[in-house]
């Protein structure tokens, strides 16, 4: 009981620190994709908030799952109860901070006017070309120099397109070399935090089909125990568990997709409503696996008359 005890506490800080920090970087990162396009764009600080929670909610979700699970592997907890109190705290946690947060969503509609990056005589750059704003960046239809490849100067007092509306400006440049792993990443938790919106907030959405998802992606995450368990070196068992955590993710925006799911319905036809196909997956897959590794415990068990 002691050792479930610390296992709470362990899973409780690490989900609370990395929750807190990937919010705080996602919220960095949207101000700045705000602050950086040209004109600057309005920011509703409460839903920038918001949409920073909803991805790093997922985000604080697996990774707190796949340390914790490392945890009860290198303690030696029993592992039916480990798995047992991580569903709960898991489910728990991530049912209570979407419902917190989406019944604060209606108080987030006050304004935070983005500032404008720049001043008279700002560069805007986009591959070999190049925007000189002759007056405030923030005036849409100010005066502009453009510099291209191989051509003279071209002055736009009055730069329209030929719909008559402002002709669009790129972004304020920054550096954005950012490793492929690493923005696949931030798509899919992207990607999965939206889904766990649509399963709440939307029309088609409920309560109910929130719980069930949110319960059954714990419980599939949970039944991957085994992968930390596989060799005797809790580091490499560790780097094994994030490659299995990143498939899982993988699937999971996979199967999230309208097409995959409308396959899965069509699959299944009336025996269950469409908002449970997923659900249902993750139940079987963990399934799966559970019985995998109850059978292989079995394997390994000396019987009596073994040597």
């Amino acid at each position: 009981m002691k050792n479930i005890a610390k296992l709470a506490l362990f899973f409780t800080i690490s989900f609370a620190a990395l929750f807190i920090l990937a919010a705080c970087v996602r919220f960095l990162h949207i101000r700045i994709d705000i602050i950086r396009s040209m004109p600057p764009r309005d920011g509703r600080l409460g839903e920038e908030l918001l949409a920073a929670f909803r991805w790093a909610l997922p985000a604080a979700l697996y990774f707190s799952l796949l340390l914790s699970l490392s945890y009860t592997v290198r303690r030696r907890i029993f592992a039916p109860a480990a798995m047992l109190c991580l569903f709960i705290l898991g489910s728990a946690v991530c049912f209570g901070i979407t419902v917190g947060a989406e019944s604060l969503s209606r108080f987030a509609e006050y304004l935070a006017p983005s500032k404008s990056l720049g001043n008279p005589g700002l560069i805007l750059t986009q591959a070999d070309n190049a925007i000189v704003l002759i007056q405030d960046p923030k005036d849409t239809w100010g005066p502009r120099v453009v510099s291209i490849p191989g051509r003279p100067l071209l002055y736009q007092e009055l730069p329209r397109g030929p719909d008559g509306k402002p002709i669009s400006l790129p972004p304020i440049s920054f550096r954005t070399d950012t490793a492929w792993i690493l923005q696949s990443f931030v798509i899919d938790f992207s990607l999965a935090g939206g889904e766990l919106v649509k399963r709440i907030g939307s029309p088609d959405g409920s309560l109910l089909s929130f719980a069930v998802y949110t319960c059954t992606l714990v419980f599939l995450l949970v039944s991957l125990r085994f992968a930390l368990a596989l060799s005797h070196w809790p580091l490499a068992n560790l780097f094994l568990g994030i490659l299995v955590f990143r498939g899982i993710l993988s699937m999971e925006v996979f199967l999230d997709t309208p097409e995959t799911e409308g396959i899965l319905n069509n699959l299944l036809g009336e025996l269950i409503p469409p908002h449970y196909a997923v659900p249902l997956v993750f139940v079987f897959l963990g399934s799966l696996i559970c019985l995998y590794t109850f059978l292989s415990f079995l394997a390994r068990r000396k019987g009596p008359y073994e040597a």
